[in-house]
């Protein structure tokens, strides 16, 4: 049953004031809600939504909820979805970005994320469960799960080529079954066209338009460099952020590379994309500009960094979105979308594993061996809180089948609590 856009909204905002725990975990909340509970979209038509934003730049969950919300109510649905989507995550990074500026890092914040962080990561491993049961359906799915996570956890390789591969492995094997009658397509290229050139003004202009007003400020380099970025990053906040360091540490020299990993510390323990660490970049920049820090001049950093990050991401639904179920019908084309999802997995689970790693030990290295770039982690660093913390969070999501809300709340209170331990 379709929903009224009223139910849609309310739901969206539930959504992302609950989408902790990066794409792993919202792709997971995602599917629990509009899948399991609501019943919004079919099994079929989330995993081929999934698959078809994997293969964009910019964060995928974030284009996977405005294309549930597209589908459901049209632009206009996809518009709320998104938004609403980013703007919990949006709000509470630059909150955090202020503090950061003026202060620095606040110890009980740190300890409420500590929680936050030790519940993520059960989210994450009930996402993988769940995403792993429904996309991995053959012996030749398991094995490009299995290559998509060593070959990015151990060699390193390119997101885009595994996901590249992954699709070439599905088409080849031609597991999309038969053909189906294909739907009548809703758009036609010239209306197709007309979208992405709409899109592409509304990304554009206003960007060309401050650059034009205050030629050479901080503001317009901020926003030309946040465009390249979204256009050039696959693989979410991770690619993202080894492109940001070369860029915005280096070149501009806008922030220390620790400021740099302060920033996704702050993003990964919020709510909404990952991808938010820009925003976090952003603030900086443009606050610390001219000397001193301007809260005006941080907040205008941070819009502007904003609407260069996901105004594109719109762009890329609103143009590819009509075409999803007609690929879904080709089975050369559907093929492919199942070696991709199978991917998904491997993706999910590089996650996973390096956000634990992160999150339970205070330093883990890289190490190379050959062509392996391997993971090490210093034992004497652990983090004694989180596996507790994490246990307990099991108990109530996996055992009590309690809320994510309340997991995360209870989670959260004993991070603080534990400060009083450490």
């Amino acid at each position: 049953m379709t929903p009224t856009l009223g139910e849609a909204t309310r739901e969206w905002a539930r959504i992302g004031v609950l989408s902790f725990g990066g794409p792993a975990a919202q792709i997971a909340l995602m599917h629990r809600i509009l899948v399991d509970e609501r019943r919004w979209l079919t099994e079929r038509q989330f995993l081929d939504a999934l698959s078809f934003c994997m293969l964009l730049p910019g964060p995928e969950a974030m284009q996977l909820a405005t294309y549930a919300g597209w589908r459901l109510h049209g632009v206009m649905g996809g518009l709320i979805a998104g938004v609403l989507f980013v703007l919990p995550g949006a709000l509470t990074v630059l909150a955090l970005a202020a503090v950061y500026a003026f202060y620095g890092n606040m110890p009980l914040v740190e300890a409420l994320f500590l929680g936050v962080k030790a519940a993520v990561l059960v989210i994450v491993v009930e996402a993988l469960l769940r995403v792993a049961k429904r996309a991995l359906l053959r012996p030749l799915h398991w094995a490009i799960a299995a290559a998509a996570f060593g070959a990015i956890f151990f060699l390193a390789l390119p997101y885009p080529l595994v996901i590249a591969c992954a699709a070439l492995a599905g088409a080849m094997a031609g597991d999309g079954g038969q053909g189906e009658a294909a739907p009548p397509l809703a758009v036609t290229p010239m209306r197709t066209a007309g979208t992405v050139a709409t899109w592409l003004a509304v990304w554009i202009l206003p960007l060309a338009m401050l650059e034009w007003v205050m030629p050479g400020h901080v503001l317009g380099e901020i926003g030309w460099f946040f465009s390249v970025l979204a256009t050039v990053t696959f693989g979410g906040a991770y690619a993202v952020l080894a492109f940001m360091a070369q860029d915005a540490v280096s070149a501009y020299g806008w922030l220390t590379a620790g400021e740099m990993m302060d920033g996704l510390g702050l993003a990964e323990t919020t709510p909404g994309p990952l991808i938010l660490v820009t925003e976090f970049v952003g603030f900086l920049a443009a606050a610390r500009d001219g000397g001193g820090i301007s809260l005006g001049s941080g907040l205008a950093g941070a819009a502007v960094t904003l609407w260069a990050t996901f105004a594109p991401c719109f762009l890329w639904i609103f143009a590819g979105a009509p075409y999803i179920e007609w690929i879904g019908t080709r089975p050369r084309l559907r093929a492919a979308l199942s070696g991709i999802t199978a991917a998904v997995v491997g993706v999910i689970l590089n996650l996973s594993l390096w956000f634990a790693l992160h999150v339970v030990f205070g330093q883990v290295a890289q190490q190379k061996a050959g062509p392996f770039t391997l993971s090490v982690p210093d034992v004497s660093t652990i983090d004694w809180r989180v596996p507790v913390i994490a246990g307990i969070a099991a108990f109530l999501l996996l055992r009590c089948h309690k809320g994510v809300a309340l997991t995360l709340g209870v989670s959260a209170g004993l991070g603080l609590l534990s400060k009083f331990f450490q």
